[in-house]
């Protein structure tokens, strides 16, 4: 049994795994680059796609999903496995990125190719692939997200996909993976844990009431799928503590997302659905109002506040947000709240250096609002959730990171007597 990483390997986007095991060649996860070498999507995969026998996926996020409508574009016409919410999710954050691609390298009936092809497989149910077995574990990254064991040869080897916070309430908890030969593990975050929920929480809330009781706005980049929907479910959560102000969300895909979790309600953690068990949903807090138009979302910078803007995209690659924030950053009574990872060298690395112009859509913007970034909001695991999954294995190898992090985890398991490895792009690693 071997595993040959084609993405993701010393970088974080890109996650694309070949496992080569009794005969069989399965592809895990088939993401897209994003940011640095985007232009990578555009070249070959490194492996003939007509000659593997299927896909397993570890959930919906582009970085894992978005190379697959390419991988059936070039002749692949096996079957996909994934949970059915990583399916319908999938639909959704593929039909999109098919609108904002620049230069496409794929095209619409490469998604509906993806999905003539779609298997449902839910967690705990095996697998069976000739002599090769699979199954997945709970993640708690994104809803109906996985970790994948796979099983073979005599061995047995576990791709973590991306492992959720622990802290976080709205996603059950990552499940402990079983003892494997070896552990294809992300490592996100592997140089340091994160800062208490919590105390996050708190001070979100703070930053709320402050900027909405002073009559400002308060505008949120958001990624369109399960972030937005986490703040609105504090939102609700919290809602009694705020004070009184409109909640728009000015996303069209994270209103797909949100119509659409109502029937995923079996992949929540138990307090969101003992919610919906109660006849209510926990993610439309009380003065939310779904922004459909542009006109909408443009008429939101004629208004006075106070009011919350949650809004694409989570980076400030483009999307809504980028006209809100033209109009809203020179009013001191305003604040921008950060949920999500800004990359070097983006716009919002720019904005926390707090200068007194900045840059928007080619216009300077006096920067008089005040900026806040939140990291205990981040989706994956932390230093040491990561390093407490890992406790009980011998052999390591770590993807999706950058390598200086990545390497302060490998030290770490090192110490603990754990084989630790960074994997390399187109390295084959015996299990």
């Amino acid at each position: 049994m071997r595993i040959v990483p084609f993405g993701a390997a010393r970088e974080v986007t890109g996650s694309c795994h070949l496992l080569l095991a009794e005969g069989r060649r399965i592809l895990l996860d088939c993401g897209m680059f994003q940011g640095q070498g985007e232009e990578r999507n555009h070249a070959p995969f490194g492996f003939d796609p007509k000659a593997v026998d299927a896909v397993v996926l570890t959930h919906a996020h582009l970085d894992h999903v978005g190379r697959l409508p390419k991988l059936f574009r070039e002749g692949y016409r096996g079957p996909v496995y994934a949970t059915q919410a990583t399916l319908s999710l999938m639909r959704i954050v593929l039909e999109d990125a098919l609108k904002v691609m620049e230069p496409p390298f794929f095209q619409e009936g490469d998604v509906e190719a993806v999905f003539r092809h779609t298997r449902p497989l839910e967690y705990g149910e095996w697998l069976r692939l000739g002599d090769l077995t699979l199954a997945f574990g709970q993640a708690g990254h994104l809803p109906g997200s996985a970790f994948v064991v796979a099983q073979g040869e005599g061995k047995t080897l576990v791709y973590s996909g991306d492992l959720g916070n622990r802290q976080k309430t709205v996603l059950p908890d990552p499940s402990p993976p079983p003892k494997a030969d070896l552990v294809l593990c992300e490592g996100t975050y592997g140089d340091r844990p994160h800062r208490s929920f919590a105390a996050t929480v708190e001070e979100f809330l703070a930053i709320l009431e402050g900027t909405l009781g002073q009559g400002g706005k308060v505008f949120i980049p958001s990624f369109a799928v399960e972030r937005a929907q986490e703040i609105l479910f504090l939102l609700h959560e919290n809602g009694h503590r705020l004070p009184e102000a409109p909640i728009y969300l000015d996303s069209p895909m994270a209103e797909e997302v949100l119509d659409l979790y109502p029937r995923l309600v079996r992949y929540f953690s138990e307090e969101v659905r003992a919610h919906f068990l109660a006849g209510r949903n926990p993610f439309r807090p009380r003065g939310l109002r779904v922004v459909e138009t542009r006109e909408e979302s443009k008429a939101l910078n004629r208004e006075p506040g106070p009011m919350v803007i949650i809004a694409g995209s989570g980076m400030l690659t483009g999307g809504r947000i980028l006209h809100h924030l033209k109009h809203g950053l020179s009013d001191p009574k305003n604040a921008l709240v950060f949920v999500g990872y800004q990359p070097r060298g983006g716009l919002g690395a720019e904005i926390l250096q707090r200068p007194e112009r900045i840059r928007i859509l080619g216009q300077e913007v006096p920067l008089r609002a005040s900026v806040h970034t939140l990291g205990g909001f981040s989706g994956h695991a932390g230093q040491d959730e990561l390093l407490e999954w890992l406790q009980d294995q011998s052999r390591v190898a770590l993807v999706h990171g950058e390598e200086e992090k990545l390497r302060e985890l490998q030290g770490l398991l090192s110490q603990r007597g754990q084989a630790a490895h960074l994997a390399a792009f187109g390295e084959a690693m015996e299990v």
